[in-house]
């Protein structure tokens, strides 16, 4: 959830004295003189470059103390109370050790977390290989925050013997929810008449203990043998951003494999063979393969192949993957646009295949935005548009970027006659700063769309450049608990040129910081890589002055949603920037729009909407479960606990077969994609299944349809 500047050699570096950027280190001769390198980096450039930096002191380092530990061990099942007591005397030293590059605690705790998973690896095989006892009345405490660090090995055997125990009976339930699932299709096949050809198999209370402690044996055999894989550089990134969220959440130390990963989901696309690969029991195999990538257009590879070697260019050696780390074999996978690399698979058939792709750009789809045409009761036709984020290709000029996207969006609905536009910017968590004016210009003629201030306190404003939008008539922006910074700039901005209706969560995420990447490699006098790091350099106003920091957007008509009960936005977070405001700068409305009469118009219908009122009990139900602190183990109890669940949530089930009565349609040049792409054929169908019992949309053509007979 990220507002991103991309940031070269501008202002904020050419302001500050060269001599304060330049960490001179030695190239580091190992791992523990890289790491030491990186700390006092991040440290310097958090220093120099933070919005709000902290003074790195003992009240400091007991709050990254605290952070760490949550990290490392969250639901307290690794570490004991001697390892606390020990790692105690270094609660008040670990902003010493940030400054000089000191590593004494992070090896200790590190060190010791290897010791305990050794340990506990061992203890789960001891409890495994007897026979598990579900009628004693023990019970699991799901927070862990209520929980106590094992006092001795006991109190640690006991702990992981409720966990198992937990995962079995979790098991069984999911074992004899299938059951009943068949059950039903064979009842309805019987009752319609159908030929039966359903067999339902039900297991007897001993096998469907056996079937699912062997699961579980599997699980936590197959999560002991991964968690060793993890190299210790994986825990310093930890580490680092136990330091580094503690001056605000969206602060954070990258290291080299995470900045790729950002990139791809930030650019919407990476560069591959356009395939999922999936792990199980030790073992890589090809998931979903991505329609016109290589690795389908190959017709030599399809999903469940058993990936044997990896061969990452012509020259190299062919890698065995045989127990290796998923992110790593991707690793091998993934390279430079036009370059070979060799997969050796197992077929299905037990034969063995070796195939030689060419990686491509293959596109995060879902990445991108996408319009529909909605077929309203009333005749009418209306656009919806999605935007996921706020993407943007800051190394390719020619890449794509949101608003092209949009652009291209509307100027498909308008040769459709739409007689308005849904922005749909629920679960958009945000992303370049700039495509925002760039949109906002689509819609509205040119005008500022936020300000930015500082850690000095300069504030400077931003517009877009549109002169001739290209859209004028009716919209509503949608918005969740999910819509975050970029969504809520446009969002907030809109609103207050009285350009849009804002329609969803009474409140949105709340994020109203920008960040940005700093190289570490730029100060250091080393070829080696030390990764990125992301922080928060400024706080952004809407037009009036107010901060959307922990506030978020409040919503012209208001309809909660799922998550409206949930602890979700940056209000939630302890280490969040504080909300304020700064003076408006001018700004005149587009529109006035009687909102008064369109809320209660709206409120009317969600009061009186059954469906709408069943889906707010729901989400208060699933809340409450979501803060239950502990959970019985006795499997009589629990069983009893599963019932009276299921028999609440049968009350929720005609939630699934709510219909709004809405049509949609695709565009024609969609229709002749589906016919040769069947990954996008699948996805359009499940799109439009999920519109159509879309309580939200349905509401917000009704106010569409409300504005336009208000005119």
């Amino acid at each position: 959830m990220n507002i991103i500047k991309k940031l070269r050699l501008n202002k904020l570096l050419l302001f500050l004295p060269l001599t304060t950027l330049i960490f001179c280190f030695n190239s580091p001769k190992n791992d523990d003189d890289k790491m030491q390198t990186i700390m006092v980096s991040v440290m310097n450039t958090l220093q120099y470059w933070h919005y709000s930096p902290k003074p790195i002191n003992d009240a400091y380092s007991r709050e990254v103390y605290n952070k760490y530990l949550e990290m490392i061990d969250p639901g307290k099942r690794f570490f004991m109370k001697e390892d606390i007591s020990e790692f105690n005397q270094h609660k008040d030293k670990l902003d010493d050790y940030f400054k000089t590059g000191n590593l004494a605690f992070y090896k200790l705790s590190t060190d010791r977390l290897y010791q305990r998973v050794d340990e506990v690896d061992k203890i789960t095989q001891e409890i495994l290989k007897n026979p598990i006892n579900l009628n004693e009345n023990d019970v699991y405490i799901l927070d862990s925050k209520k929980k106590n660090y094992p006092a001795n090995k006991q109190e640690l055997y006991n702990e992981w013997k409720k966990y198992i125990k937990f995962n079995i009976l979790q098991e069984m339930e999911t074992l004899t929810a299938k059951e009943e699932a068949q059950q039903k299709k064979k009842d309805s096949v019987i009752a319609n008449k159908l030929l039966d050809t359903i067999n339902v198999k039900k297991l007897s209370p001993q096998e469907k203990l056996t079937k699912a402690t062997d699961e579980v044996k599997d699980y936590i055999s197959q999560y002991f043998i991964r968690f060793k894989k993890r190299k210790r550089m994986n825990w310093f990134t930890v580490y680092m951003n136990a330091h580094t969220e503690v001056f605000d959440p969206h602060t954070s130390y990258f290291s080299p494999t995470n900045k790729e990963d950002f990139d791809a989901s930030f650019k919407g696309e990476i560069i591959g063979i356009g395939a999922i690969i999936q792990e199980k029991k030790g073992n890589l195999f090809l998931g979903e393969l991505t329609i016109g990538a290589p690795a389908w257009k190959s017709k030599q590879l399809t999903a469940g192949d058993k990936i044997l070697k990896v061969k990452s260019k012509p020259s190299a050696e062919a890698v065995n993957v045989s127990g290796m780390l998923v992110d790593e074999a991707v690793r091998l996978i993934r390279g430079e646009l036009g370059t070979k690399v060799t997969l050796t698979v197992e077929k299905k058939d037990k034969s063995i295949k070796e195939v030689t792709l060419i990686r491509e750009k293959v596109s995060i789809e879902d990445t991108f935005a996408r319009s529909i045409i909605v077929n309203a009761p009333n005749g009418k036709k209306y656009g919806l548009i999605n935007l996921p984020s706020f993407n943007a290709d800051f190394e390719n000029k020619k890449g794509r970027n949101a608003s092209d996207d949009i652009k291209a969006e509307i100027l498909k609905l308008k040769k459709q006659n739409i007689e308005g536009i849904i922005l749909d910017l629920r679960n958009n968590g945000g992303g370049s700063l700039t495509e925002v004016g760039d949109i906002m210009g689509l819609f509205m003629k040119s005008g500022a769309f936020v300000q930015v201030k500082d850690g000095e306190g300069k504030t400077e404003t931003y517009k877009s450049k549109s002169i001739d939008p290209i859209w004028t008539g009716d919209l509503i922006i949608m918005q969740n608990e999910f819509s975050a910074s970029a969504s809520e700039i446009l969002a907030g901005q809109m609103q207050d040129y009285g350009r849009a209706i804002i329609l969803g969560s009474p409140q949105s995420f709340g994020k109203g910081t920008v960040q940005t990447f700093v190289d570490l490699n730029r100060f250091l006098n080393s070829s080696d890589d030390f990764g990125s790091l992301k922080l928060t350099i400024q706080k952004f106003y809407r037009v009036t002055g107010e901060s959307t920091q922990r506030k978020g957007i409040e919503a012209d008509i208001k309809m909660k949603d799922f998550f409206s009960y949930a602890e979700i936005g940056e209000r939630f977070d302890d280490y969040a920037l504080a909300w304020d405001k700064i003076s408006p700068t001018p700004f005149k409305k587009v529109n006035e729009i009687d909102l008064e009469t369109l809320s209660k118009a709206s409120s009317k219908r969600i009061d009186a909407n059954k469906t709408y009122q069943l889906l707010m009990e729901s989400s208060k139900w699933k809340e409450a479960m979501d803060k239950e602190e502990s959970i019985t183990l006795n499997q009589k109890k629990f069983d009893q606990l599963m019932k009276t669940r299921k028999a609440q949530i049968e009350k929720f089930n005609s939630l699934d077969k709510f219909r709004n009565g809405l049509s949609f349609s695709i565009f024609p040049e969609e229709i002749e994609r589906e016919k040769k792409d069947e990954a996008f054929k699948k996805k359009t169908e499940n799109w439009i299944k999920n519109l159509q019992k879309d309580l939200f949309v349905e509401e917000a053509i009704h106010i569409i349809t409300d504005m336009q007979k208000a005119k």
